[in-house]
C-alpha cells in the first residue's frame, strides 16, 4: 500500500530555501513581466525585419526605442544582443566575391579628385560601382550610383551583362533625378572599362560633371560604393541565388526603396539616406570600427580640396 506523506504548504517550501511567500510571488511577477517584455521585443523585431530582413542589432536597437515607449529603458543594446542570440536571430555575414572590374587602359584614366575632399552636401560627389547578382542560371550585374554625402542610391540598373548599357541606364536615372542641378558635381568610380567608355564619359561631360577615378585596385579607395554593395547583399537578400532575372529585378527595386527610405544609416546620424539627402553640413557618424584600428591621419595633398 502506497505510503502517504503530508503535503507541504508554499510557506514551508519557501522556508526551506530561506525565502518568504512574498519573495516567491515577487519573483513570479518579475518572471512574467520579463517574459511579456521579451515577447513584445521579439514581435517588434519581426515587424521591422519584414521590410529590413537582415538589419543589424545596433540599428534595430535604435529603431525599437520609439516603438517600446516607456519600456525602452529596460532594453539596452547588450540585452537585445543576448535576446536575439538566444532565439537564433543574430545576423551572420556572408563572404563572397566575384570580379566585375575590367581595368581600362592608362590612357583613359582620370585623376582622383575626391581623396582628402571634405563632402558637406548632397550632389557634391557621386560614387559608382558594379556588383554581381547570382541567378540559378548564370549571373546578372547591378550598376549603382550613390551620393557620397547622404549615401542615397540615386541611380540603379540590373543588366544581364557587363556592357556599358547597364551603367549608362543607372547614370541617366541619376542625372534625371538631380535635386540641385546647378551645383558642381564629381563622379567617382574605379578604373572599369564601363566608366571610361565614350558614351559614358560624353554624357557626364555634357552635363558638366567632373570625372574622378581610383588610382589603385584597392576597394577602400571607393569605400562608400563597396559598403552599399555589401548592405544590399547582406541585409536585403541580393547575396542569395535568385531564381530568375525578373525576380532579381523586382528584389533590387524593393531593396533600393527600403534602403533609401526605411533603413537608418550609421554614417548619417541614423537618418535614412532619403532624409540625409535633404540636409547640408556635417552629419554625425554613429558607427564604430569594431574590427580594425583607425589608421593614422594623413595630410591631404589633393589640389581639389576647395569645397564646391
Amino acid at each position: 500500500m502506497r505510503q502517504r506523506y503530508p503535503q507541504a504548504g508554499l510557506g514551508a517550501l519557501c522556508g526551506l530555501f530561506g525565502k518568504t511567500r512574498n519573495a516567491y510571488y515577487d519573483h513570479q511577477r518579475r518572471a512574467t513581466g520579463q517574459a511579456v517584455l521579451e515577447g513584445l521585443v521579439l514581435e517588434l523585431v519581426a515587424d521591422v525585419r519584414e521590410e529590413l530582413p537582415r538589419l543589424g542589432t545596433r540599428k534595430l536597437h535604435f529603431l525599437l526605442a520609439d516603438r517600446l515607449g516607456e519600456h525602452a529603458g529596460r532594453v539596452g543594446r547588450d540585452y537585445l544582443f543576448a535576446l536575439l542570440a538566444a532565439h537564433g536571430l543574430l545576423i551572420r555575414r556572408r563572404q563572397r566575391r566575384v570580379i566585375t572590374t575590367q581595368t581600362c587602359l592608362p590612357l583613359f584614366r582620370r585623376p582622383n579628385l575626391v581623396e582628402g575632399l571634405t563632402v558637406h552636401r548632397p550632389e557634391q560627389v557621386w560614387v559608382s560601382d558594379i556588383t554581381y547578382v547570382r541567378l540559378v542560371e548564370g549571373w546578372s550585374y547591378l550598376s549603382l550610383i550613390t551620393d557620397r554625402y547622404s549615401h542615397k542610391i540615386v541611380g540603379v540598373c540590373l543588366h544581364p551583362d557587363l556592357s556599358v548599357r547597364g551603367t549608362l541606364a543607372a547614370l541617366r536615372q541619376a542625372l534625371a533625378g538631380r535635386v540641385y542641378p546647378a551645383r558642381a558635381l564629381i563622379h567617382h568610380s574605379d578604373r572599369g572599362l564601363q566608366y571610361a567608355a565614350r558614351e559614358y564619359v560624353g554624357l557626364l561631360e555634357g552635363q558638366g560633371v567632373a570625372l574622378s577615378m581610383t588610382q589603385r585596385g584597392n576597394p577602400t579607395d571607393n569605400a562608400v560604393a563597396e559598403r552599399v554593395n555589401g548592405i544590399l547583399k547582406g541585409e536585403f537578400g541580393l547575396g542569395l541565388t535568385l531564381p530568375s532575372f525578373a525576380h532579381a529585378a523586382d528584389q533590387v527595386a524593393r531593396a533600393v526603396r527600403a534602403y533609401n527610405e526605411l533603413r537608418p544609416h550609421g554614417s548619417c546620424d541614423f537618418l535614412t539616406p532619403a532624409q540625409a539627402h535633404e540636409r547640408e553640413g556635417p552629419l554625425v557618424q554613429r558607427w564604430k570600427n569594431y574590427y580594425h584600428p583607425a589608421p593614422a591621419a594623413k595630410t591631404p595633398t589633393n589640389p581639389y580640396l576647395t569645397p564646391l
